[in-house]
């Protein structure tokens, strides 16, 4: 299986970061994976015109990297959603990503199945809330399998999630696609 994810962290070296790793290290002994930090592309915003459903192509009137990652997701099986929670939501570079996908172009994609890792500072217990909402959304209206989530709470300096068993979580799910 070829399984691409997406970084939604701007920080390098981060705990994302490393929870992302270690769901790769498990991950590759199997499959191919491709890690694209979002953060390193320049993606603007969907503008919702609509142009993409009106042209053959599907092309986007935006000139930017997000034909990159249209292609990358074109040869990928599984998707990978993974970011840090900075105020209740995805970053905002993953966001820009993920709403370019209301492309028509989503529709010759071959991804069956989605993971997500969230990492945030907070502890609360509804801190994912918002997040999972909008994941089982994107599951339902693409009819993807959810393969499994790593959500981690209380972790806020860099290296602080090498004190959880977060990483062994991640590296157990990325085993076990």
């Amino acid at each position: 299986m070829n399984i691409l994810i997406l970084s939604g962290s701007p920080r390098k070296g981060g705990n994302t970061d490393l929870l992302i790793e270690a769901f790769a290290k498990g991950a590759s002994q199997k499959h191919k994976v491709e890690v694209v930090s979002v953060h390193d592309y320049q993606v603007k915003p969907c503008m919702g015109c609509n142009v993409c459903f009106r042209n053959e192509q599907h092309t986007c009137v935006q000139k930017d990297d997000m034909v990159l990652i249209y292609e990358k997701m074109a040869n990928s099986d599984m998707l990978v959603i993974a970011s840090p929670v900075y105020f209740y939501g995805l970053s905002a570079q993953l966001k820009a990503v993920i709403d370019r996908f209301h492309n028509p172009i989503r529709d010759s994609f071959h991804v069956k199945k989605m993971d997500l890792l969230l990492v945030g500072a907070a502890t609360l217990p509804e801190l994912f809330d918002g997040i999972l909402s909008q994941y089982q959304l994107c599951l339902n209206f693409f009819k993807l399998e959810d393969a499994g989530r790593v959500l981690v709470r209380g972790v806020r300096d860099k290296g602080d999630i090498q004190h959880t068993d977060a990483l062994q979580k991640a590296f157990n799910l990325g085993l076990n696609v």
